[in-house]
């Protein structure tokens, strides 16, 4: 007891108050209590530094700091500040000594300065450990965790100080010192939490060089150089700089003078771009599986983990927001009490107002960089996600492919991974709304006492009622996610294969699939938005319901009411409302967020390829083989029965030529896949060996449905090699190339589209053999890539390119065609799954039964087995005359500009267009009007309420019941008012979402052809899907929040200057200035969301591409050079939203300012220089509670107008493809043809003229000849001479410039689309399934019996395929029909035309993939079943078309022969001239002979 009269003083001789003994004294500055509880946690961390710098002194291992020391201007603001407070505690400690000395002889009680001097050393010792370079206190865990201790306890002392100051209006220097603490705290904390930079200047390093760009690969994505080099001024700016976001000012201006280009906007910096945040995860990823704590870590605390500094820092700043932003109620008491003149001291007013404004700014400063904080940490989450889905899909497996498609890939970049990136922004709202209402209770309960258990227990229930609500939200938007995916698969697929829909007449049907799978989401989507509405009618009706229960609970408990308790208690209840209110935002953003996580982590566990790392495992030199495969059993799944290659055992030697060939189905692109590892099950003949299939050196290889990327011919050539100008010539020669290249308008330079539209077939086929040639590869796999070629060319590749260029080279060649099989050394025949035999041509003819009848069933169909003896490999020379002068300069005037558009996007200020072009939308301008004056009347009737308390408050006149009930009966009112508002805003997104889709979905499937040709597929899947997504669901609530803040903000300015009309002189120039802010900003922000939008398509065409060319940069090890290219897309897509996102908090910084200013004015006008008195103070009390809340509502109104103006731009982009130009009219009036036609199939050509595109020349140029009905057609003329835009202007994919088709005396262009392509058939070259059955792949329209299906099954040879299947003709069609071979797909396509039996049959190319036998009985059955049909035939098999009736040869877009075949042979002529390797007289002869004679 002494020690401690020592410590505390005889509290019967001191004052009472330092004596208080009880648990409200421990948070009182001036109590011994409070002193000796302060004094044992200094001491406490004195000893902890203590020991750090003795155990530092003493020990011989000296830990050195990851980096090198240097002062930054925190370091050195730190050591300046921290110092000065701790002289200043010392000093004050000895001036009391002193003074207690003077005046009482003695030093006792110690409390009063022994607390000083223990503060001061402290900090002193702080300081000094902090900038000593030789301690390193700021890289040792002690050291950190000892600052945080410090930030805590010094948060504590500035709170009690500073409630001390402003509640019992004390003042003292040791109050002001306890204060001025806390900043150093958090100085101390800064720089004890470096920032760390992720620059890696170990030139060993080889994570960075895994990811660069090989030589001769553009620098920029889209070709070019127009990459920009400027790295973001954020790099390298300073301390103030960064907190003030004065960096940006630059950007900022540039934007003002001129509309941004990408070009403009500067890279990001090493740390936050997509490669180091990839490579982070990787490590964190490996490190928690290496833990091994769980078998499949957690992605959250993955997440976490990579970026827990900076979560903990931008957690440090919400911590001040919320202390700052807590303390303004007791600001609000305090100018209360000075206006009822009970003023402390004479200029407190001032006092006050300074101290209001500076917590405002410091409010600011940390909101803004907590938000800027976690908006980068979110672009981080978002770039390192984006990379690791690409990544996954290039090793993704065949099985995992059916559950995950391409459409489903798109949607886990373009909506999830930015969804999740959304989160860190909300993450602290979960824990920081909690604080402040604890805190605002705290006030409340100082303000009401009692009746706060009124106002907790209406919080509780609010906060309870989320919880079924945040459940169904979390379902709804689960199942919306499902229902968006399946909407985008089928979408996908429509839209990728839009010419074969228009071809069958499908785009009706289609679309109703897509609208009706679109109505299954819209059902989610109403269910989301109701949701919405309920959360806001929740959240928005809980100040009016606590403040209503409260006052009842003062009536009842007796507590009394006045200006100075009311006002601060809903001043309290006006600044928790804005986080209150966002609770159901924070709630779906969590909902959102674990929803696509959890989709997300399900792709990512999927099963990948087993066998792709050991295929080129082996590099050794004089090898004896080159491929290796023993294997019982190969199959494409993982637990099937039915494998499709069976007991294999193949050797190839180096410089081998070995062909592959057999019927359509046998397995031959099966053995190509197996050796490039793509096969996931792959049994062994000897279970002791570790792989099955050995491949030595590099592999080439040449898939069947050729893979073009979207740019330059010469990319896809060079496919990311360096340039060789003497091999790039060999390689173009050998390819045939030469010609081709030569009519294009900047040779290989030409960008030839996405998918490579702007090629014919042959010519993408030929630049997928230049690209293998280019590779210089040790093994070559070719699939039947002579197919999609007419036979000159086949035969000129077959001797330039597998028996020259590639000699001395291992090549597997997939083919048809027994005219090459003599010249390989060896030849695989497979059947059924089998290799019969593996020998050479002469015995496998004298030995093999199927191969005899493979070879016999060629000569059958050709006619001579002359040509089956090919030994002349010499080159075939093609004469300059082929291609005509005056066609060559058409192509090049024809294709003087690219195909390929840079993306189009609005510039500038757009205006009110994009809302307007929004609420016409279904009445949306009805919902509009019922919101904002449902709205309305609440702002009126909340003025009204608070009127009403505030006039009346102070009047004894008027009951307490009275008060009271008036009170509660407006907000009663209002709540209906807020439900109304609720179902109009949910009433005007579901609406416009309706409309927008339909009619962009009605532009989409009534675009011509021209539009797909020359719009790459991500940018419209940008669209309909994350553009689309914002509509559905953003849009209408961000306007609604837009209209609510901004109204709410400008009533409080019409308050404050009807209370105090001389602040209108501050008022008035802060809105000037706000509206000037919000303009300058915009200028830059929209044109940052614009490029934002444009460079987010250029990743999603990325992704698209790659996923369907995964295979052929898997076969040629181009992933990590794919993988490259799609972390630059996803840094040039950061990179606008980075500086979007920095602009914003630019922005709202500067109006916090404002807003601090309008409140700072206001608060010393009402106190200080304007005298109301006493009876004004329930006036001034509700002025200020609306004034301090000012920033609440002026910065969200800002803010949400400005990402509206963002989303907004989806509007933008929309829009762009709502109103497409559209295709020939639907209906055409006063011509309607009869029900059964055509009947005969005649059809007259006059004159017919064609060009592709406005001002471009002529590909047809005056086509004049007559098809009679039921003849065969055959058409054939060289590679770009017309023939396939003569098929599509009979189709009308394009339509004639002059002349007219007509066909049994109808001319074609007075008929409907639909019933035009309905009644013709055809057979297209490019075999095209679709996801679902069989059944739905050969009548998708369902308008055929199943006894009908077989029968033409039957006839097109998949009876059998099918019937092996346990499904029949439920059985599975994956998406693209993967699981089926380009064969079989072909003959899909036949099954299709032979149900459809129509009177004019089109073939293109249709049996190119099928072998000879499976050809001649096609053949034969389609000369039976359409025997009365007009067929027209195009072809490049000269066989195909020599039984037809007459034959039509096109050269440069004119007729060059057209008569019967016989004729032809007779005379000199440009068909006689073809250079084809066929001895067209004899062939026609025979044939002629045998198929009439």
């Amino acid at each position: 007891m002494g020690v401690w009269i020592v410590f505390c003083g005889n509290c019967s001789q001191e004052n009472e108050k330092t004596c208080n003994y009880d648990i409200i004294s421990i948070f009182q500055p001036y109590t011994c209590i409070n002193h000796c509880l302060v004094i044992s946690a200094y001491l406490l961390l004195l000893l902890i530094f203590l020991h750090i710098i003795i155990y530092r002194s003493f020990s011989r291992k000296k830990i050195a700091p990851s980096q090198p020391k240097h002062f930054s201007p925190v370091l050195i603001c730190s050591a300046i500040y921290n110092s000065g407070l701790g002289l200043a505690y010392l000093g004050l400690g000895i001036w009391i000594i002193v003074e207690e000395l003077n005046e009482k002889r003695t030093i006792l009680p110690l409390h009063g300065w022994l607390v000083l001097l223990f503060q001061g050393f402290t900090w002193m010792l702080l300081d000094f450990t902090v900038i000593s370079e030789k301690l390193c206190l700021s890289y040792t865990r002690p050291g950190k965790l000892c600052s945080i201790a410090t930030f805590f306890f010094a948060g504590f002392l500035c709170l009690s100080s500073l409630w001390l100051a402003i509640v019992d209006k004390m003042a003292s220097v040791k109050i002001v010192l306890d204060i001025l603490s806390f900043p150093g705290a958090i100085l101390l904390l800064l720089c004890t939490f470096p920032k760390h930079k992720n620059v890696k200047t170990d030139p060993d390093t080889s994570h960075y060089a895994l990811y660069e760009p090989l030589q001769g690969e553009e620098a920029s994505p889209t070709g070019g150089n127009s990459s920009n080099d400027i790295v973001t001024p954020f790099a390298r700016a300073g301390f103030l700089s960064k907190m003030s976001f004065w960096w940006l000012n630059p950007l900022m201006k540039q934007g003002k003078h001129q509309n941004l280009s990408e070009n403009d906007i500067p890279q990001l910096q090493q740390a936050d771009r997509a490669q180091t945040c990839y490579l982070m995860f990787e490590e964190q990823l490996s490190k928690q599986k290496q833990e091994g704590r769980y078998e499949s870590p957690s992605m959250f605390s993955v997440i976490f983990s990579c970026h827990r500094k900076a979560i903990l820092i931008s957690g440090l700043f919400a911590l001040i927001k919320v202390l700052t932003v807590s303390s303004s109620p007791l600001f609000l008491k305090a100018f209360i009490e000075v206006a009822e003149g009970k003023s402390a001291f004479k200029y407190e007013g001032y006092a006050l107002a300074g101290l209001l404004f500076l917590g405002k700014c410091l409010e600011s400063l940390s909101e803004r960089q907590w938000f800027f904080q976690t908006r980068l940490i979110g672009l981080q989450v978002r770039s390192f996600l984006s990379a690791a889905i690409y990544q996954k899909q290039l090793r993704l497996s065949n099985a995992a492919k059916m559950t995950h498609s391409a459409g489903q890939i798109m949607n886990y970049v373009t909506v999830d991974a930015y969804r999740i990136g959304e989160f860190p922004y909300w993450f602290h709202q979960i824990w920081s709304t909690t604080l402040q209402l604890c805190l605002a209770l705290v006030i409340v309960y100082y303000s009401v006492g009692l009746a706060t258990v009124a106002a907790l227990v209406v919080i509780i229930l609010t906060v309870l009622a989320t919880s079924p609500v945040a459940k169904l939200q979390h379902k709804y938007q689960s199942e919306l996610m499902v229902a968006q995916d399946t909407r985008l698969k089928t979408i996908t697929e429509a839209l990728a294969n839009m010419k074969v829909l228009k071809l069958y007449a499908w785009e009706k049907h289609f679309k109703n699939v897509i609208d009706g799978l679109r109505k299954e989401e819209l059902k989610w989507i109403l269910a989301v938005l109701i949701q919405k509405g309920y959360y806001l009618i929740l959240f928005w009706s809980s100040p009016i319901l606590v403040s209503v229960a409260t006052f009842w609970a003062c009536y009842f408990f007796g507590v009394p009411l006045s200006a100075s308790n009311v006002f601060t208690f809903l001043a309290s209840l006006r600044i928790v409302q804005e986080p209150i209110r966002m609770i159901p935002d924070v709630a779906g953003v969590f909902i959102e967020a674990k929803v696509s996580l959890t989709r997300i982590v399900k792709f990512l566990e999927a099963p990948e390829l087993q066998n792709r790392d050991e295929r080129q495992k082996y590099n050794e030199e004089d090898l004896e083989q080159s491929i290796l495969i023993r294997a019982s059993e190969i199959s494409w799944e993982t637990n099937s029965d039915k494998a499709s290659l069976r007991n294999i055992n193949l050797v190839v030697k180096p410089g081998e030529k070995v062909a592959i060939c057999g019927e359509f189905g046998s397995g031959k692109s099966t053995l190509l896949a197996a050796i490039l590892g793509e096969i996931p099950n792959i049994i062994g003949i000897l279970m002791s060996l570790n792989f099955h299939v050995h491949v030595y050196g590099k592999i080439a290889y040449v898939s069947q449905t050729a893979w073009i990327q979207t740019g330059s011919i010469r990319d896809n050539i060079l496919f990311g090699s360096p340039m060789d100008p003497n091999r790039y010539k060999e390689v173009l020669r050998k390819c045939s190339l030469v010609k081709d290249l030569e009519m294009l308008p900047i040779g290989d330079l030409t960008e030839i589209g996405e998918r490579g539209v702007t090629l014919s077939g042959g010519q993408k086929q030929r630049v997928q053999l230049a690209r293998a040639l280019y590779q210089d590869a040790d093994v070559y796999l070719l699939d039947d890539p002579f197919s999609a070629v007419d036979a000159h060319t086949a035969t000129s590749l077959f001797n330039d390119y597998v028996m020259e260029a590639l000699s001395g080279k291992t090549v597997l060649l997939v083919t048809h065609q027994v005219d090459f099989l003599p010249a390989f050394n060896s030849i695989l025949f497979i059947s059924e799954g089998h290799v019969l035999r593996g020998s050479t041509y002469d015995q496998l003819l004298g030995s093999s039964q199927e191969f005899q009848n493979l070879v016999n069933a060629h000569n059958e169909t050709v006619g001579s087995q002359k040509h089956a003896k090919y030994a002349s490999f010499q080159e075939s020379k093609t004469s300059t005359g082929e291609i005509q002068k005056n066609y060559e300069e058409q192509l090049r005037s024809s294709l003087g500009d690219q195909l390929i558009k840079q993306e189009e996007r609005e510039s500038g200020n757009t205006g009110l267009k994009p809302y307007i072009q929004y609420l016409s939308q279904n009445k949306g301008f009805l919902y509009f009007f019922l919101a904002t004056i449902c709205h309305l009347i609440f702002i009126v009737g909340q003025l009204i309420q608070n009127y009403w308390l505030a006039a009346n408050i102070q009047d004894s006149n008027i009951s307490r019941v009275k008060l009271i009930a008036v009170y509660s009966g407006i907000g009663s009112i209002l709540v209906l008012f807020l439900l109304l508002r609720a179902f109009s805003v949910a009433g005007l997104g579901f609406g416009a979402s309706l409309s927008i889709f339909s009619t962009l979905l009605g532009s989409l499937f009534r675009a011509p052809m021209s539009f797909y040709d020359s719009t790459p597929l991500g940018r419209i899947l940008g669209r309909v899907s994350s553009d689309m997504n914002v509509v559905d669901i953003d849009v209408a609530y961000k306007l609604s929040s837009v209209l609510v803040s901004t109204m709410t903000a400008y009533s409080i300015y019409v308050i404050l200057a009807i209370i105090t009309w001389p602040v209108l002189f501050v008022i008035i120039p802060m809105v000037c200035l706000t509206i000037i802010l919000q303009r300058y900003y915009l200028a830059s922000a929209k044109e940052l969301m614009r490029t934002d939008g444009t460079t987010k398509s250029l990743l999603a065409s990325h992704l698209a591409e790659s996923i369907a060319g995964a295979m052929t940069i898997r076969a040629f090890g181009e992933e990590d050079r794919f993988f490259s290219k799609n972390l630059d897309l996803i840094d040039k897509n950061a990179s606008p939203y980075f500086h979007g996102f920095s602009a914003n908090e630019w922005l709202i910084q500067r109006l916090e300012v404002i807003c601090a200013v309008v409140l700072s004015s206001f608060a010393l006008a009402t106190t200080t220089l304007i005298p109301f008195g006493a009876s004004a103070s329930g006036f001034i009390g509700m002025a200020l509670s609306y004034c301090l809340s000012l920033n609440a509502h002026i910065i969200p109104s800002v803010q949400s107008w400005c990402l509206l103006e963002n989303l907004v731009v989806s509007v933008e982009r929309l829009e762009q493809y709502m109103h497409i130009p559209s295709e020939a009219s639907q209906v055409v009036e006063g011509h309607r043809q009869m029900h059964n036609w055509p009947v005969v199939g005649k059809m007259k050509i006059c004159d017919l003229k064609v060009r592709h595109r406005a001002n471009a020349p002529l590909v047809l140029q005056g086509i004049r000849c007559t098809f009679e009905g039921g003849h065969k057609i055959g058409i054939v003329g060289r590679t770009g001479s017309g023939k396939t835009t003569l098929i599509s202007a009979l189709f009308r994919l394009v339509e004639p410039t002059e002349g007219k088709i007509i066909i049994d005396e109808i001319d074609i262009s007075t008929i409907r689309l639909h019933d035009l392509r309905s009644r013709l058939g055809i057979i297209p070259q490019d075999p095209t399934l679709f996801s679902g059955s069989v059944r739905y792949n050969i009548d998708p329209l369902s308008e055929h019996t199943d006894k009908e299906i077989w029968e033409v099954l039957e006839k097109c040879q998949l009876q059998d395929a099918i019937q092996e299947k346990e499904e029949g003709l439920d059985s599975l069609v994956r998406q693209d029909g993967s699981n089926w071979s380009m064969g079989q797909r072909q003959l899909f396509c036949l099954g299709r035309a032979l149900l459809k039996r129509s009177q004019i049959l089109v073939l293109d190319e249709a049996t190119a993939s099928i072998d000879n036998a499976t050809d001649y009985v096609l053949q034969k059955t389609l000369r039976k079943e359409f025997a009365h049909c007009t067929v027209i035939t195009v072809a490049h098999r000269i066989p195909t078309v020599m039984d037809c009736n007459k034959v039509l040869a096109i050269s440069d877009g004119k007729i060059a022969e057209y008569d019967e075949p016989l004729k032809l042979m007779n005379k000199e002529g440009s068909f006689h001239g073809l250079p084809c390797i066929y001895n067209i007289r004899h062939l026609f002869l025979c044939h002629y002979s045998w198929f009439h004679g």
